[in-house]
């Protein structure tokens, strides 16, 4: 047996034993998806991309604290494509440790405090197309690639309608490149007000101790409201700056780092956004035709830049995404744009989820 499958295994494993020895509640949990998109200018493939993956493992809750551990198992033809150790060439993971962590609790009355280390995703994106600027590339094009992984450390506390957390997160082995990252996150439903805003703020600063780095400055806000049960505006804006601190990048020193992307340049700011619509209706033959309806517009200015593309890009870009629960399983259909507003996309993917 291939040595990444029986460490897999005995992960997974450790966990549940773990789990059975302590005093909570521990359960199995996977699902198999299938996805296939394909763009209206791709006229010599049936699909433009096609994947079926499968993603299993085991979560544990009690009181004081919560684990997670979750593996992504791909089919000999699909995969991730990975850099090798030298760094040049690739090749497809078919075994990866998608998700695993542990958060320690403390529950003081009105005051909650956690303590999470692992490798987690966060994502505020919402139909999965536009967003988590704060965190993500702004070359990756949405089609449900919004969440971003982190290793890290992170301390979090929640009192009333805030969960404020600050997490401590590292890019490599030796922790010389990371990044410090703040997020609140204000509820106000309890107290009857159907309201949601997000402010957050990240930093390359782990870049600086052993490094030659340039420090890039992430801010984005995120908000919702809804005006009904079934009816939800929402949206995102980020602005993202890269200081010029007379770091000369020109030269590269021995111990220089270049920026997370290509496009971060010293004293070049972007301020992406994009705002959607989601409507859910509870009862009726719409609710029986759909969970969720999602219509979103982004902007990404100098997009074509961004891209260093010699095709033309269009800043502005919409999708319109369709959702439906049946059972175990959820259904996702989008029509997206491309390169140009024109330029038309459409994906599906099915999710069965099972336990």
């Amino acid at each position: 047996m291939n040595f990444k499958k029986i460490t897999s295994a005995l992960l997974v494993a450790g966990l549940a034993t773990a789990a059975f020895a302590a005093d909570g509640e521990f359960s199995l949990k996977g699902n198999v998806q299938t996805q296939a998109t394909h763009m209206d200018s791709d006229e010599d493939n049936n699909f433009s991309s096609l994947w079926i993956r499968a993603n299993v493992g085991g979560q544990y809750k009690s009181d004081n604290l919560d684990g997670l551990v979750m593996l992504r198992i791909f089919a000999p033809q699909f995969g991730n494509k990975i850099k090798d150790g030298d760094g040049k060439t690739t090749s497809y993971d078919k075994i990866l440790a998608d998700l695993y962590w542990a958060n320690y609790k403390w529950d003081f009355d009105d005051t909650k405090l956690n303590l999470k280390i692992g490798h987690w995703k966060t994502d505020w994106s919402q139909s999965t197309h536009f967003g988590t600027y704060i965190d993500k590339e702004l070359t990756a094009r949405g089609l449900w690639m919004r969440d971003y992984s982190h290793n890290a450390i992170e301390f979090g506390w929640k009192t009333g309608i805030s969960q404020f957390n600050a997490m401590l997160a590292t890019r490599d082995t030796k922790a010389n490149t990371g990044y410090l990252r703040f997020e609140e996150d204000l509820k106000f439903n309890s107290l009857d007000i159907p309201l949601e805003l997000k402010l957050a703020y990240r930093v390359n600063a782990i870049d600086r101790i052993q490094n030659t780095a340039a420090l890039t400055h992430h801010i984005a806000t995120y908000i919702s409201y809804s005006f009904s049960p079934a009816l939800r505006v929402y949206g995102e804006f980020a602005n993202i700056h890269t200081q010029n601190d007379g770091t000369k990048m020109d030269e590269k020193p021995r111990n220089y780092v270049a920026p997370e992307s290509s496009y971060l340049i010293q004293n070049k700011t972007y301020n992406p956004f994009y705002f959607g619509l989601e409507f859910t209706p509870k009862e009726g033959l719409l609710n029986t035709l759909m969970s969720s309806l999602y219509i979103e517009w982004e902007r990404i200015g100098d997009r074509q830049k961004i891209h260093i593309s010699k095709d033309k890009m269009d800043d502005w870009a919409w999708v319109f995404a369709w959702a439906k629960k049946v059972g175990k399983s959820k259904l996702q259909f989008s029509l997206y744009s491309g390169n140009e507003i024109s330029d038309l996309g459409l994906a599906f993917r099915l999710t069965t989820t099972f336990k």
